[in-house]
């Protein structure tokens, strides 16, 4: 059973199970490469398939393309060879043209196309296809071997039961994830309007300044160091998330090049970390006592402690009311980002004290910590839904469904 994907080493059928068969893909569907330029008909490219549920999300407008383009007719099944689109597989019930880097396969009557859907959606058709891909800048699959790659194919009435139960159950599994996705939503909103309306009904005595008049920067922007395999821990813009940092990508400089590159301040446990740009104003705080080096998009922030506590610094900064001024004063078409000279003139509220900074905070804290513990649950539930998905489909070829 498990050899059900490997290619044909020898006769073309085999018994795989009662009343099924083993065969080529080659046998069971045909390529249909009519190149030409199509006039009159809506076209699909990778970017209107979606990944994983083959959903098409682009026009039936008819669109023309002045390069060729593959023709195919609501017989067809569209697959895209693309490495980063191996799971991207359409049943058209329209007839269109399409990009060359998508083959239309149309089965034979021995086969359904949701079958054979399903059939290229499991993990371990895609990842023998991934293995025939080649080219380094746009790896393609290599579709004449993936042709010799063996199906199982049982009798038309077992494929159909087979669809039936995958159907039934992936739309229990798609209901299931749209709950869990919308309750996530709604415990990440139920913060963020917690934490807007601290900073925008600001309370008697709070003090305005610039954060250039309360805040230090130490700018590690434009400098690129040479990484290493291990070493102290280089922290970048993209381990900066909204309110944590995330240990991945995990990346290194050489010990003994630390002092040398650090020469323009050292951080401390509690700064902050500011995004400038790719993405702008992700804010989070320095979780560790250990050495740590800073590089690419981050400035790090020392508020003065005789004036503004840093935890609070973190939220104040990840707030609606001041997340708009630092994107009002943001540049770039494509991706924006801003000036530190710029940023110093940002205008900030906090209360005099720090002992009501530090109250707000102890409240910001538990509402934050309950809703990490609801998204970490909601995530969760989301991980073994796909993975439920999987389970099923690889059942669903191996006879076991």
């Amino acid at each position: 059973m498990n050899n059900a994907l490997k290619p044909s080493t020898g006769s073309r059928t085999a018994v795989m199970k009662a009343g099924w068969k083993i065969k080529t893909l080659r046998d069971v569907c045909v390529v249909d490469k009519r190149q030409g330029i199509h006039k009159g008909l809506p076209y699909v490219g990778m970017e209107h398939i979606e990944s994983h549920t083959g959903r098409f999300i682009g026009l039936l407008d008819p669109f023309e393309v002045k390069s060729s383009t593959f023709k195919f007719s609501s017989d067809h099944l569209l697959y895209g060879r693309l490495r980063p689109y191996l799971n991207k597989v359409m049943l058209p019930n329209f007839s269109g043209h399409c990009s060359t880097e998508i083959f239309p396969l149309k089965p034979n009557p021995e086969l359904l196309r949701k079958f054979l859907q399903y059939w290229f959606l499991r993990d371990k058709t895609v990842e023998q296809i991934d293995a025939t891909s080649t080219g380094t800048r746009m790896p393609r699959a290599n579709m004449n071997a993936v042709l010799d790659f063996e199906i199982p194919c049982p009798a038309l009435s077992e494929q159909q039961r087979i669809v039936g139960v995958l159907d039934e159950a992936f739309d229990g599994i798609a209901t299931a994830k749209a709950n869990a996705e919308k309750n996530l939503q709604n415990a990440r909103a139920l913060f963020e309007s917690h934490l807007n309306a601290v900073f925008t009904h600001e309370g008697q005595g709070w003090e305005d300044a610039t954060i250039d008049e309360v805040i230090r920067f130490i700018d590690y922007r434009g400098k690129t160091p040479v990484k290493t395999a291990s070493g102290i821990r280089l922290i970048t813009a993209k381990n900066v998330k909204m309110g944590y940092l995330q240990e991945t990508p995990m990346e290194f400089i050489d010990s003994a090049n630390y002092r040398g590159w650090m020469t323009r301040g050292i951080p401390q446990k509690g700064d902050v970390l500011f995004t400038t740009e790719a993405p702008l104003a992700n804010v989070a705080q320095l979780d560790t006592d250990e050495k740590v080096a800073f590089a690419q998009r981050i400035i790090i922030m020392q508020p003065d402690k005789n004036k503004l506590d840093c935890t609070f610094l973190k939220y104040l900064l990840m707030s609606g009311p001041v997340q708009q001024r630092i994107r009002a004063k943001g540049t770039g078409a494509t991706v924006q980002g801003i000036k530190a000279s710029l940023l110093k003139l940002i205008e900030i509220s906090f209360p005099k004290t720090l002992t009501e900074q530090r109250q707000i905070v102890e409240k910001l804290d538990a509402l934050n910590e309950e809703t990490r513990c609801l998204e970490y649950n909601y995530q969760q539930k989301l991980a073994a839904l796909d993975e439920l998905k999987k389970s099923l489909l690889n059942q669903a070829f191996t006879g076991e469904l």
